[in-house]
């Protein structure tokens, strides 16, 4: 543990919060998260720190967690360069769940080489990051590397094709990142990318014309009747016209309750459930109805955590107003609504009544709701410095409060999805 503690005693570790961006295969599953610590502080360039010091911050961290509790079933991809390399301390992660991304900046000598090669040994995966052309030295080291990470922001269109053609003759899995537009996603899947990195998933496209379909529009309306406290029979009646929603709402309570008798009729369920857990299950529900996916849909996924994120950190300002932290939580969640319809947001705030603070979040990042939300974004896109500095300190949050507030949000998505599967 020592080369791990002096490398991490350069890095003041309450100043870092953790970024964890999806990475996708070519069914839109979720395989795997690239893991970056980043400074947040009053600085503007947030020193990106893609270091040893960095790295032994996240190696530190995952061990002291587990892995698990932040990347959940997939892989996590670590950036690492040369001193961590030939370091011992990358020993402490898991060879099964990460994959080690050699920066761009890092040079093929033999001694890094061997390393490279010995670390395989040990089971470890390997890949290159920020490939922007297919280089001499990128060929000493792709005998070594499973996957070839492509920056699309910084290889022309024009050039990409050629560059992935010549890539693709090295036999490795190709990983497109910085994919921010359907457009763009669209280019990289015809090229025959395997993978791909970036928010593109979650850029609204509104379509023309369409409208929410009559069982989005159902749950929209059991979420009325819940958040206006309805009468328990009148919410029992809204919920029993709909097949589907009374199916999937009778496996949630049995997957919760687990070893206790299995709950057969609704009002038992809804009864078991309560007003807030039936709430919260009807804003899953809207995920996985609307899409037509499971848990696993990274749009669900970003969702559910951003709703949890907000709801921690309300919880953490107004420890004892569950109704504020359940209007937080709606926010988290509401927030890519627009994504998943496929509908500007305005429309869907007219088709359902929330309050007025959830309104001005989602539809000006406005309030505390709104600030909070723009942390959460800022925490995904992993842009700390000034922004994310002002915003916590807006909010009266540290930055050790906010990494302790993602990793227990993380944990929450990871049992929710083990839940419902």
């Amino acid at each position: 543990m020592h080369a791990e503690a002096t490398a991490a005693a350069s890095v003041p570790s309450n100043d870092f919060f953790l970024a964890r961006q999806p990475i996708l295969g070519r069914d839109q599953h979720l395989v795997a998260f690239e893991l970056l610590f980043r400074a947040a502080g009053e600085d503007d360039d947030a020193k990106l720190t893609d270091n040893a010091a960095a790295t032994a911050a996240v190696i530190s961290h995952a061990s002291q967690l587990g892995m698990e509790q932040v990347v959940g079933e997939q892989l996590a991809f670590v950036n690492v360069d040369e001193v961590v390399l030939m370091s011992d301390f990358v020993r402490f992660l898991p060879p099964h769940k990460v994959i080690l991304e050699i920066l761009e900046t890092v040079k093929p000598t033999q001694a890094l080489l061997a390393r490279v090669a010995e670390l395989k040994e040990l089971g470890f995966k390997f890949a290159v990051d920020d490939v922007v052309e297919h280089s001499p030295e990128l060929d000493r080291l792709v005998g070594l590397v499973d996957v070839i990470k492509v920056d699309v922001k910084l290889v022309p269109p024009q050039e990409l094709k050629g560059l992935v053609r010549s890539l693709k003759s090295t036999g490795k899995k190709l990983l497109a990142e910085k994919v921010e537009t359907i457009d763009e996603f669209k280019l990289c899947m015809e090229l025959g990318f395997e993978y791909f990195q970036g928010y593109y998933f979650a850029r609204p496209v509104i379509l023309s014309g369409k409208k929410i379909t009559p069982s989005e529009m159902t749950i929209l309306r059991l979420l009325e009747l819940v958040g206006s406290d309805a009468d328990a029979q009148v919410i029992e009646t809204a919920v029993k016209r709909d097949a589907l929603i009374s199916l999937n709402l009778l496996r949630l309570v049995n997957s919760r309750a687990a070893r206790g008798p299995q709950i057969e009729s609704l009002s038992q369920a809804l009864h078991q459930l309560g007003r807030r857990q039936l709430q919260r299950w009807l804003q899953i529900l809207l995920y996985t109805t609307a899409g037509g996916v499971e848990l696993a849909s990274p749009l669900l996924q970003l969702a559910t955590t951003r709703g949890k994120l907000l709801e921690l950190m309300t919880q953490a300002r107004y420890p004892n107003d569950a109704a504020r932290a359940d209007r937080a939580f709606t926010v988290g969640i509401m927030s890519l609504a627009d994504a998943l319809f496929s509908i500007p947001m305005q429309d869907i705030l007219d088709n359902v009544e929330v309050a007025g603070d959830v309104r001005m979040a989602l539809l000006d990042r406005e309030g505390e709701f709104g600030t909070m939300l723009r942390v959460a974004e800022l925490l995904e896109a992993a842009e700390g410095g000034r922004k994310l500095y002002n915003a916590l300190r807006k909010l009266g949050l540290s930055v050790a409060q906010i990494r302790e507030i993602e990793l227990k949000a993380f944990d929450w998505v990871r049992e929710l999805t083990h839940e419902v599967h």
